[in-house]
Order: structure tokens, then sequence, then C-alpha cells
């Protein structure tokens, strides 16, 4: 026997009726209007702490990959004492830089005329950074591990610019380079090479002494130093 629903026509008690045939469950029903009601209330919150524990685990995961890659900042803790010995041996113009390793020198412009002639003949990396700039911070363990890498064949440099003396010398002694940076509070230097007014910014000079290349901003990943390094100074 096919069953139908009922209409909702009146009973004899004058009430709307509820279209289920006595005894039995009704076959369907229509959504209510108003938001349901027969879920306990802690059900919601069941739901967004799941959603919460799979975000975090999401960031766990992606956290762990972009280290597996090791593609950014390399984790080890730099030691300026290991990085002389791995730098010892380079040729006497390098070896003077890595002797004045996380100095902060004067002079202004026509020291720092100086110290690039002296470098000709050897590719050149000139970091121009802050105590207070974030993306300079950020970057500076890519300088810290390519400075050793590279430091027997390319020359670095750091150009403190736009910073007080003290802050700039507290952030060294916590972060070191294992080269010195010149002092360049009204960035008189950065604009004899080129170097724009905004931070961080990479100035490379060829062998010759040439200004080859610019770059804008941090770098994010060693990666793309040593690719830059690799195109503007090969």
């Amino acid at each position: 026997m096919v069953l139908r629903a009922t209409s909702s026509n009146p009973d004899r008690n004058g009430e709307a009726s509820s279209g289920r045939l006595p005894g039995k469950q009704p076959i369907f029903k229509q959504s209510p209007a108003t938001p349901t009601t027969d879920l306990p209330p802690y059900v919601p919150m069941r739901r967004f702490a799941a959603i919460l524990a799979g975000l975090a685990l999401a960031a766990v995961l992606v956290v762990g990959l972009t280290h597996a890659g090791g593609d950014g900042p390399p984790e080890r803790a730099f030691d300026l004492a290991d990085a002389r010995r791995d730098l010892a041996g380079a040729p006497a113009p390098l070896a003077s830089l890595h002797e004045q390793s996380a100095e902060l020198l004067g002079g202004g412009r026509s020291a720092f005329r100086k110290r690039l002639a002296s470098l000709k003949g050897y590719p050149v990396v000139v970091n121009k950074w802050a105590s207070w700039c974030g993306p300079c911070r950020t970057e500076f363990p890519i300088f810290q591990s390519q400075a050793v890498v590279q430091g027997k064949k390319v020359a670095f440099l750091g150009l403190n610019a736009g910073d007080s003396t003290d802050p700039a010398r507290r952030f060294l002694r916590a972060t070191p380079l294992p080269f010195p940076s010149y002092l360049d509070p009204d960035e008189d230097i950065a604009k004899t090479i080129k170097a724009p007014a905004n931070y961080p910014i990479t100035v490379f000079f060829d062998r010759r002494g040439k200004l080859a290349y610019v770059h804008q901003g941090g770098y994010r990943r060693e990666s793309d130093l040593v690719d830059d390094m690799t195109r503007y100074l090969s």
C-alpha cells in the first residue's frame, strides 16, 4: 500500500493536523524557518575547537616543511670565533675585513672609497642596514653564513645608515658579522653608491669596482643572495 503525506487540514479539535499516521514517525518534515535547537549548546564549540586544531596542525606542517627545505636563514647559532677560523688564509685585502669583524668604522665617504679601491680585483657586496630595521635583522643570518662561505673570494662590507651608534653597536654584539660596517648616519656613503633611502639595500660591485646591481628589500632565502652573487659577480 502506498502512503501519502496528509495535508495540514484541521482535525476534529480544530488544530492543524501533524500529517502523521497513528503510532508512526513522520514520513518527511519541513525544515523549520528558525535555527534548530535540537543540538546541545556545546556542539558549536566542539566544531570551533576542531577547526582551531586543524589550523594549528597545518601551521606545524608548513613550518616543518619550510625548515626541512633548508632555504631560509641558517638555524645553527652563529659563532664569530668559528667563522674567523674558517676564514683563515684568505687573501690579504679580504683578511683585513675579517680582522675588523663586527666593528663600526668611521671616516665617512673618503674612508669608504679608499676601502673599495683596495678591494679591486674582488667582487664586493655592500649591505646597508640599521638596528631598528626588522627586515635587516631577518636577513642578517643569511649574510653571516654567506660571508663565511664566500669570504675567501668575495668581499663583504656593511653600511650602518640612518642609525645611532649605541643601538647599532649593541645589535652587532648580539648578532655579529664577520666583516666591518661603516657608519653612515646621514646616508652620505649610501648616496655615493646609489643605494636608495629604504632598508635594507644590498649593492654589488664587480671585480673592476663598477656598480653591478642594487637589490632593494631584504633577502628571505639564502639561495636568493647566492643567485644574485652568481648572476652579477661572476
